[in-house]
């Protein structure tokens, strides 16, 4: 029935939240018939149109979701436990056991600068929540792990040198025969809210980072692990703006398919 299609729905919707009352009465009704479309076989088709974007949307949810699982996993897998010295799940063809270290041993954290007296530019500006603006100059020409200083500590994520980061964000470049990626993916194993040091906005130092523990195995199976994560992440990334890409079109098609 009429009462069903997503257009009676939508301005239903903005009938009835427009008052106090939920109800809407008759004279409401017939403004709300006016934009409908007469034929029945339009309105089908227009809700079969809507019902599979839904499902659409729906399915690459699900497969994010999977996703997203799959990585927490293999995360738990592919490191070794508290106390082990292999994981659970590895490549072949590697056998040694992985070498305890701190963070401090294989990474060097350095600290974010203010940029206020640059002038714009094509280098990014990267703070706690991502890329901020554009100036001239770069404090770090080598590809690094930003992780928050204060705020957003739990989040760190890839620096694509070259880039300049603000004084909420460290930078951690890794010192010699240290795969970058395989790093990243031990920044996102370790729980940093239970290191924060803070009694207000979330806060890491540079010491706290140094002295957390971490299991290193050879620099070629860094490169295998790291690797792996670096496609799982451009999976994840690439099903992240499909989906957005839908909820977007179907945010356009209601306004586009409907008298408003």
């Amino acid at each position: 029935s009429n009462m069903n299609t997503p257009i009676f729905q939508k301005q239903f919707k903005s009938f009835s939240n427009g008052s106090t009352r939920q109800s809407v009465g008759i004279q409401d009704l017939r403004i709300l018939m006016v934009s409908l479309p007469v034929d029945i076989e339009e309105q089908q088709k227009i809700g079969s149109f809507f019902k599979q974007l839904d499902d659409t949307i729906a399915l690459h949810q699900r497969k994010l979701d999977l996703l997203k699982e799959q990585k927490k996993g293999f995360l738990q897998k592919m490191f070794p436990k508290n106390g082990a010295k292999i994981p659970e799940l590895r490549f072949e063809g590697f056998s040694d056991d992985w070498e305890e270290r701190k963070l401090g041993d294989f990474i060097d954290v350095k600290s974010g600068k203010d940029y206020k007296h640059l002038n714009s530019g094509s280098i990014p500006v990267y703070g706690t929540g991502g890329y901020m603006l554009s100036v001239d100059r770069a404090l770090s020409d080598i590809d690094a792990i930003g992780i928050g200083r204060k705020g957003t500590i739990d989040k760190p994520y890839l620096l694509k040198a070259p880039f300049w980061t603000v004084d909420t964000l460290f930078y951690a470049v890794p010192k010699q025969n240290i795969d970058l990626q395989f790093s990243l993916s031990i920044f996102k194993k370790i729980n940093w809210k239970k290191f924060d040091e803070s009694t207000g906005v979330p806060s890491l130092s540079k010491t706290v980072i140094n002295s957390v523990g971490a299991s290193v195995p050879s620099y070629e199976e860094q490169q295998k692990i790291g690797s792996f994560f670096k496609q799982l992440d451009d999976t994840i990334a690439l099903h992240q703006r499909k989906l957005d890409l839908l909820k977007e079109l179907k945010k356009g098609f209601l306004q586009k398919m409907f008298v408003s």
